[in-house]
């Protein structure tokens, strides 16, 4: 499938023919933005293209390059990340593809972030820091290699540059300090000259064209998949690209254990954000680094799938670091800031209490609600959470619940958003679609109106929809099929056989394993969104949540239907424990888990949906919102 062609820049333009947009280049790129993404750019973004881009323009020329090609606010692939500027020609020794990511920074005075190597202080962001655009630019180089074939295939030079064009050596001294390396360099207006030498150390005056071609037509390899490479990342190396936001979240945790070690205020990090904008990617880095540093660090959630697939494939290789994962409930004894770092993944998961059905009586008359228990037990706890995945009654992971426990223990509280998405393909754009579409951001459902990155489509039937998915499936990349539970669940039979459970006219498909045992070629629970052999079983939210694969199949049961021009959901269409008791669960939280259940559903796919609904009237609802062919 050919998706580089998807993530075009705003703008491509040559050097010198640059000069025909500059008059009205705000209220272009503006228009621009707001046709691929539905967003109109904010005053900031308009000035800063008004005033860097010509600038960048104008050394361009002055280098003797004309004929290179601008990719102005390039997309890098699977995300919504936009880099300034891509610069596109040939190597003037080699002859090859060259590409220079350049990073502009109207700064015109930024100080080290405290005592911290990789973070910055600028006005914009008093305090906190952010990220160096030497590490800023050297992430988006990263990033743009491991996911573009053409670059991972092909002879070419690929490097970065951040351009403070606005700035003396003078006024942003301390940032100078951090070495330059092959991914990026650092120009100050002052070292315009630096800047020119460098830009035609790497294009040549030739026309830029075809490498533009190039990159923008290649085929967008496939992410690394998160659980794939969670062994190397906890035991050995880096595996992931931390870009902005993240690379930000990052080295704030980073600088708060730094910092609580040398005996300073302990600090709790909030790290918010929706579907597969980076939330475990951040964790998995940080466990990774933390550990090399001789920290003790321990990764805990909610989920049981999240956290045995987690300990199966990090500890594949070396048993004890099994141990590194563990459940919210396991810190009850724990003692206070017994733990450098606690990274809580999955934080919308925290209930009420670690008490269970299993808790001794004397443990049950001294539980503290979970969240001190987290909150105490170590220097910096870590939240990682998206408050639209709250699920199941009695899970209070929101940020609010966090602010006002760590105000109780006088503890301060840095919140962090990754605004960009990473799953669905990248799409702002359908992430806030399946919002409206459940109401649960205002304006009602609305027309989908297409986005290239990400595909939407409304099937007649779970047959079809389980005929199109195994089509993805044989062409190598991950499907699954989910669904409301709507359906009772039945252990598998005597001699091993899977009930086929889910049953909607002629079509009958079993769900996924509860348990932690294989049976009859179908793997446990933990496993059944990574192993293939789960393709043949239907998911609910409590298997898939917390995980991602290339192509979504969503079925909608009788518990969320359309009616009368709103949203109803029914409980009797609900076959989860969780939800049938109207004294333990009211109607108006009935309404919100529902809700927040097929948001989780909808938004598990990297690159389409295909979506059902098992009541005539909301599928009527669905193919009016949803054109064939998208």
């Amino acid at each position: 499938m050919l998706l580089g062609d998807l993530f075009v820049p705003l703008l491509r333009t040559s050097v010198k023919g640059f000069t025909a947009y500059e008059a009205h280049l705000a209220d272009y790129l503006s228009r621009q933005m707001s046709i691929r993404t539905g967003h109109r750019a904010s005053p900031g973004e308009q000035r800063s293209w008004s005033h860097s881009l010509p600038i960048l323009q104008a050394a361009l020329i002055d280098a003797g390059l004309p004929d290179v090609e601008m990719l102005v606010e390039y997309q890098l692939p699977l995300t919504s990340k936009r880099v300034d500027v891509v610069l596109a020609g040939q190597h003037p020794r080699t002859g090859h593809p060259s590409y220079i990511v350049i990073e502009l920074k109207q700064w015109s005075s930024a100080t080290m972030f405290e005592d911290s190597q990789t973070l910055v202080s600028i006005d914009q962001y008093s305090g906190r820091g952010v990220l160096h655009p030497l590490l800023q630019v050297g992430g988006y180089v990263d990033y743009l290699r491991d996911f573009t074939a053409y670059l991972g295939e092909n002879p070419h030079s690929l490097v970065g540059a951040a351009y403070l064009h606005n700035a003396t050596d003078f006024g942003v001294a301390g940032l100078m300090d951090l070495p330059s390396g092959p991914n990026g360099r650092l120009f100050t207006q002052q070292r315009r000259s630096d800047f020119l030498d460098f830009l035609r150390a790497n294009l040549a005056a030739e026309s830029g064209a075809a490498a533009a071609d190039a990159l923008l037509s290649s085929q967008i390899k496939p992410s690394k998949q998160l659980l794939a490479v969670a062994a190397e990342e906890v035991q050995s190396r880096e595996m992931f690209v931390l870009l902005d936001e993240q690379r930000d979240a990052y080295e704030n945790v980073l600088h708060a254990v730094s910092r609580a070690r040398r005996g300073a205020t302990k600090t709790a990090v909030v790290v918010s954000g929706g579907p597969g904008s980076g939330k475990s990617v951040v964790a998995l880095s940080l466990m990774g680094e933390l550990s090399r540093q001789g920290r003790t660090v321990i990764h805990a959630t909610g989920s049981r799938s999240f956290t045995q697939t987690l300990r199966k494939v990090a500890g594949r290789r070396a048993p004890r670091v099994q141990q590194l994962f563990k459940y919210f409930n396991s810190f009850m004894d724990a003692e206070p800031n017994d733990v450098d770092c606690l990274i809580l993944d999955e934080a919308h998961r925290i209930r009420e209490t670690s008490v269970n059905r299993y808790t001794r009586r004397a443990d049950r008359e001294r539980a503290q609600p979970q969240i001190h228990e987290l909150l105490t037990a170590a220097q910096v706890p870590v939240f990682l959470l998206d408050e639209h995945q709250v699920v199941r009654p009695g899970e209070l992971g929101t940020v609010a619940d966090i602010e006002s426990y760590a105000a109780a223990l006088g503890m301060q509280v840095e919140h962090i958003s990754l605004d960009d998405q990473f799953r669905c393909g990248g799409s702002q754009v359908y992430v806030e679609w399946v919002l409206r579409l459940l109401g649960l951001e205002p304006g009602g459902p609305v027309r989908w109106t297409g986005d290239p990155m990400f595909s939407v489509s409304v099937v007649d039937s779970p047959a079809e929809m389980e005929a199109v998915l195994a089509v993805e499936e044989s062409l190598g990349f991950s499907a699954r099929i989910a669904a409301g539970y709507c359906w009772r669940w039945s252990d598998p039979t005597t001699d091993g056989q899977l009930v086929p459970d889910v049953v909607i006219g002629d079509w009958e498909r079993p769900w996924n394993l509860r348990g932690e045992r294989s049976v009859g070629g179908a793997p446990p629970s933990a496993l059944w969104a990574t192993d293939p052999a789960g393709f043949s079983q239907v998911g609910c939210v409590y298997t898939a949540q917390g995980f991602e694969y290339d192509h979504a199949g969503v079925i909608i049961g009788p518990d969320l239907v359309w009616r009368e021009g709103t949203w109803r959901v029914v409980r009797e269409g609900s076959k989860d424990p969780e939800l049938k008791s109207a004294t333990r669960v009211g109607d108006a939280e009935l309404d919100r888990l529902v809700r927040n259940v097929y948001k989780v559903l909808l938004t598990r796919g990297m690159r389409s949906v295909r979506i059902y609904s098992t009541d005539v009237e909301t599928q009527v609802l669905l193919r009016s919102l949803v054109r064939v062919g998208n």
